[in-house]
Formats: C-alpha cells, structure tokens, sequence
C-alpha cells in the first residue's frame, strides 16, 4: 500500500513541507510505503479545458505532471499541504489539483451526470493539511475547501481536514504542539482507514 504527500509550498524547509512529513511519518509502517513529493520540483501548467482526455482519461499536456501521474495511480491515498494565498491555495496546487480533470468521468448526454475513475476502481482516500499566518480562521479562506472539494468530486474519501492558524515563520511549526499533534493524528487516521480496508478486501474473499 502507497500514501503520496504533496507540499504546494514552495519553501521545502517551511511548515507546510514540515506537516506533510510529520503526516506520512505517522503512517509509514511495514505495511505502507510513503513519498513526499514538492510540486515547486515539477513544470505543472493548468488544465486547458481541451476535453483531450475524453475518451482515455489520460492528460494530453506533455509536462511534468506526467510523471507523476503513475504516483498518483498507484497511491492509495494523498496528503495535501499548502499554505494561504490570498484566502487559498497555491497557483503550484491548483494547477495540480486541475490537472486531475482527466480522472473525471462525465455521461455523454448529461454532464450533470458524472463519476470518477476512483470511483469505478473502489475509491481512494485523503487528508487535507491548509496554513495559514493569521489568527482567524475566517482568513484562511478556501484553502481547505479547495483541495477537499475537488478530491470528493474525484472519488477520494477525505477522512480528515486539518486547518492550522498562526503559522507564518519556518520554525513556527516545530514550537506548536497542537499542529504537530494535529498532523499525526490525521495521519494515524488514514492509516488505520487504508489497513481497515485490506483487511476487510481479505475477509471477502472467504465470504
């Protein structure tokens, strides 16, 4: 079993990249393997909107998200980090985000009428991490919601959503305990999730 983080920050020494690790550390165990992935790493354009993925549900953009395309098949889950931009996520994470359009499966006499490739191979899951400077969380904004909602969309349970304030400095999040606890919480969550269903894959087999 696979569990990817992406870092949408591009400080790779920063809280955000720090939260991301202290999630898969908490998860990496005999039974699953973890990669930290920073998408400041990676050429990454938006989705163009082409439909080229209609019929194959495979990207026509020739960038780097094609390597991590395989990365992201394989994963059976995603941690996503990013910091607060303007009351949202990174331009770096939402070009990511967009470009998993491609996953998304649409009737082709009702768009209103959709599912995901997830969906139809048995659903993935996801944490969302989103930071922010301020002390309110009325001004984080959308960060949240903005990796969350499109993963729903695209057949991934999101089993936690962690929102953490008052972070702005690289070594601030090394001094907040509750962040830190936060994190490996929700990744202790997923990973319980991602172990309750092999085991129960197993007991199928038998019933």
């Amino acid at each position: 079993m696979k569990v990817l983080g992406i870092v949408g920050s591009r400080r790779k020494n920063g809280n955000t990249s720090y939260l991301v690790q202290q999630a898969l550390d908490s998860i990496e165990c005999k039974e699953i393997e973890t990669k930290l992935v920073f998408l400041s790493d990676y050429n990454i354009r938006g989705c163009t909107g082409c439909e080229g993925c209609k019929d194959t549900y495979k990207c026509v953009i020739n960038d780097d998200m094609q390597k991590l395309y395989p990365l992201i098949l394989e994963a059976d889950a995603i941690i996503t980090g990013s910091p607060t931009y303007f009351y949202n996520i990174t331009a770096d994470m939402k070009a990511f985000i967009e470009r998993f359009y491609c996953f998304q499966v649409f009737a082709e006499d009702d768009r209103s009428v959709w599912s995901s490739i997830n969906e139809a191979l048995g659903g993935k899951y996801a944490v969302v991490i989103a930071i922010c400077e301020q002390n309110d969380e009325e001004d984080m904004g959308f960060t949240a919601e903005a990796m969350s909602k499109p993963l729903e969309g695209l057949g991934y349970r999101v089993v936690e959503t962690v929102k953490i304030l008052k972070l702005f400095k690289k070594e601030d999040s090394l001094k907040n305990q509750d962040a830190l606890e936060e994190v490996k919480r929700a990744g202790e969550k997923l990973k319980k999730t991602i172990i309750l269903r092999k085991e129960t894959e197993e007991k199928l087999k038998y019933i």
